[in-house]
């Protein structure tokens, strides 16, 4: 009998010790479970590809900013070699996104850009719809909300400590930061509400000082309808000391006027392109022709024109250049339906070829956003997000060996069901597994996952770290 009774004895401790290790193990996994997402705090439209950059890949890591809880902008950072990631930390404060009887609830406009200067110092500027009158007279144009601002890492490429500096205008909205090989840095903004001057400020000393605001998009009263004319720039480096710029034009109706009973809506015809030469400081079209700033409605359309677009509505504009500096163009184009919004619309490619502009006829692309990569005359790439027809939320490249005359989709980086994404720009000197910022809306929240997808899908980090909403203290 004390043989059986030891047996069972020994079984019994055999289950409690198995049972024990079981617990273990479900504790363990539950520790190291890892996610496609870096945070869960991406807030509205975390990032958009007009404001840009929103991501850097500098000395082996990436560094990331987008627009988080109350509107504020927050900063994290990848290291690829140890794979280690860093915040998100809270770069700033912004003065919108905190006032709970506003009508619109998240205003969108001041999501960061980010830059890093010649001496490892990350800038980023946020916070901006135009500035209030609380604020002063705007010289170059009207007023809206929010306030433009600009904060610094406090030490060389650490993103845990910020400051913000009082030396850009307040009155700027949708940033877009671009740095020359010399170092020399440019922030470029519209100076205002939608009737304001778009502008761009210059440091030569790593941000700590900046040029008054140089305009070189003019806004200006219309003559014969009631409007005025306003634009809606995308800037970016191109070749040696070239900025380029993709453009359309946004027909700012009066409220009440006789022409449009929908009063003022987001309507933009057109597509333009023109270079500026740091170097000499002159502004050219795509044939080397001089332009007078800032450039006028009636200057744009006889100099820089890509393409008339006059029934169509468009939407946000990108360029890149090959190598020989000729430029290629996308844009979104959407049918006019009568609303206050236009029908879907479908991204539209068009290539200088030395002498002519080009349009894409290729029908294969699907309607969404995107940004534009160009290797070559002949090889160009366009990251897009959109909606599949079954419903599935898709961040996919579609590329073209034909110069953009077809595109075939050749990857897709990640897909959800019952989602949809909004992207940023291309990451600045793009490391393969980290080329874009991604936040998934979903139903029934303003909150956004977000991710970092790169050739490989998105950069995974431990789910303990990436669920910032659940953590007391949010840095």
């Amino acid at each position: 009998m004390n043989k059986y009774f030891f047996k069972i004895l020994f079984i019994s401790f055999s289950f409690l010790g198995c049972a024990s290790k079981t617990k273990e193990a479900i504790v363990t996994t539950k520790e190291n479970e890892l996610v496609d997402y870096f945070a869960d705090n991406g807030f509205g439209n975390a990032v958009a590809i007009v404001q840009h950059p929103a991501g850097i890949y500098h000395k082996g890591i990436t560094y990331v900013a987008y627009q988080g809880a109350l509107e504020d902008p927050y900063v994290a950072s990848y290291n690829h070699t140890t794979k280690e990631w860093k915040g998100p930390f809270k770069a700033g404060i912004s003065e919108m996104g905190k006032d709970p009887n506003r009508k619109k609830k998240i205003d969108n406009h001041g999501k960061p850009a980010i830059l890093i200067d010649d001496a490892g110092y990350i800038h980023i500027a946020f916070g901006g719809h135009g500035g209030t009158p609380d604020n002063g007279e705007n010289p170059l144009g009207n007023h809206h909300y929010g306030k433009n601002l600009h904060a610094v890492s406090k030490k060389p490429l650490n993103i845990s400590e910020w400051e913000t500096l009082d030396n850009i205008s307040v009155f700027g909205t949708y940033s877009q930061f671009v740095k020359m090989d010399n170092g020399d840095m440019y922030l470029f903004y519209r100076h205002g509400a939608h009737r304001s001057n778009w502008v761009y400020q210059k440091s030569t000393d790593n941000g700590r000082t900046f040029g008054e605001p140089v305009s070189f998009l003019k806004h200006k009263r219309q003559q014969n309808i009631e409007a005025e004319d306003s634009w809606y720039p995308w800037v970016s480096k191109g070749n040696g000391d070239d900025i380029i710029v993709a453009f359309d034009y946004h027909i700012c109706r009066d409220n009440k006027n006789a022409q449009d009973t929908r009063g003022h809506i987001p309507e933009r015809h057109n597509l333009y392109y023109m270079v500026f030469n740091t170097k000499t400081c002159v502004w050219k079209n795509v044939k080397n022709e001089p332009l007078e700033m800032p450039l006028t409605k009636e200057m744009a359309d006889k100099k820089t024109l890509v393409r008339e677009i006059a029934e169509d509505w468009t939407f946000q504009g990108v360029t890149d250049v090959d190598p020989n500096g000729n430029p290629q163009v996308c844009i979104l184009v959407g049918p006019d339906v009568g609303e206050k919004r236009s029908g879907p619309k479908r991204i539209k490619h068009f290539r200088w070829d030395g002498k002519r502009w080009l349009k894409s006829e290729n029908k294969d692309l699907p309607r969404g956003n995107g940004d534009l990569e160009v290797k070559s005359a002949t090889e160009v790439s366009i990251y897009l997000e959109h909606v599949t027809s079954d419903d599935v939320g898709e961040i996919s490249r579609w590329d073209s060996f034909d110069g953009g005359k077809s595109f075939k989709k050749s990857t897709v980086f990640l897909s959800r069901k019952n989602s949809s994404f909004v992207i940023s720009s291309l990451i600045d000197n793009a490391h393969p597994d980290a080329r874009i910022i991604v936040a998934q809306k979903e139903d029934g929240t303003d909150f956004r996952k977000m991710y970092l997808i790169g050739d490989n899908g998105p950069i995974q980090r431990l789910k303990k770290e990436s669920e910032i909403l659940n953590k007391k203290t949010n840095n």
